[in-house]
């Protein structure tokens, strides 16, 4: 069975933005001209996905409002002539399925995957964390997807870390590597304080199946009291096999204000509509720009 559906945990307070998200989703922070959750979903359809459900909790109707039809704009847009407008904005609903579901309580990510069970059903699925915008050529997603078909098996993103900050994430420990950067893991650890078992990190991007959903309701709280995700991939590869694979891309860590200024700048350097303009302000601000980079 293909991978046709992606949960999308926006449930958090993106305390990390603070105060902006006091009263917007951190989600909806804008990176150059679109939300954050919009570059998400984006990456989720050129991988192929087809639904994506959105685990939300109070507060966050904005969200999925972005994603409905806005008849009053676009009747605006229309009697105005402004057709490349009315086009983009309409093509927002119609990207794929839409579907939301409330985490009522914050209780971990592992929590709020399972939040999503009734609608993925037995099927497998991937997960995105909207925090964690990419540059690609081929998207993260689907680089995970194409190993999924191989494997049948789960699979999460990985990437190199210092081991200054394996603390933020969770750590892996290699079984065996299988293929070119595509490992079998043996465990993984949520944030390790010391002696993180390796410098590979799980970062936002995974594909999961049935048994990892079914393993999430045995979990019990793991670290910082939540239900973490982590806990229940490593059940699952004590048993059976959890693949890593070690993405070709670049990540920028949106929820935190370095990681989105980081990816500011290098989106807005891509740019054909607003390159040139942005590297006179950086130029004019004293930075020197070649080739696109500072």
């Amino acid at each position: 069975m293909g991978v046709r559906k992606a949960v999308l945990p926006v449930a958090g307070f993106g305390t990390r933005m603070l105060p902006a998200t006091k009263s917007v989703a951190k989600e909806m922070i804008t990176l150059i001209d679109k939300p954050l959750i919009h570059y998400a979903v984006l990456e989720a359809v050129e991988s192929g996905i087809e639904q994506i459900i959105f685990v939300t909790s109070a507060g966050k109707s904005e969200i999925e409002n972005y994603f409905d039809k806005s008849p009053n704009l676009e009747l605006a847009l229309e009697n105005s002539g402004k057709k490349e407008l009315l086009e983009e904005v309409r093509n927002i609903s119609s990207m794929c399925e839409f579907v939301s579901v409330r985490q009522k309580e914050q209780k971990g990510l592992g929590h709020a995957v399972y939040c999503a069970r009734d609608v993925v059903g037995d099927e497998p699925f991937a997960v995105i964390l909207p925090d964690d915008i990419m540059r690609y050529k081929t998207p993260v997603t689907k680089q995970l997807i194409d190993n999924f078909e191989e494997t049948h098996a789960p699979v999460v993103a990985l990437c190199k870390v210092e081991k200054k900050d394996a603390h933020k994430y969770g750590i892996i420990e290699i079984d065996k590597k299988v293929k070119d950067n595509f490992y079998k893991l043996k465990t993984m650890v949520e944030k390790p304080k010391t002696n993180p078992p390796s410098d590979m990190a799980i970062i936002g991007r995974y594909i999961l199946t049935k048994e990892i959903l079914d393993e999430i309701g045995n979990t019990k709280s793991g670290a910082l009291g939540e239900i973490q995700l982590t806990d229940a991939i490593n059940a699952v590869a004590s048993k059976n096999s959890v693949y890593g694979y070690e993405y070709e891309g670049r990540r920028f860590d949106c929820g935190n204000k370095s990681g989105y200024l980081e990816a500011v700048v290098n989106f807005a350097l891509e740019r054909e509509d607003i390159s040139e303009d942005f590297k006179q302000i950086l130029e004019a601000a004293g930075f020197k720009v070649n080739d696109g980079r500072l």
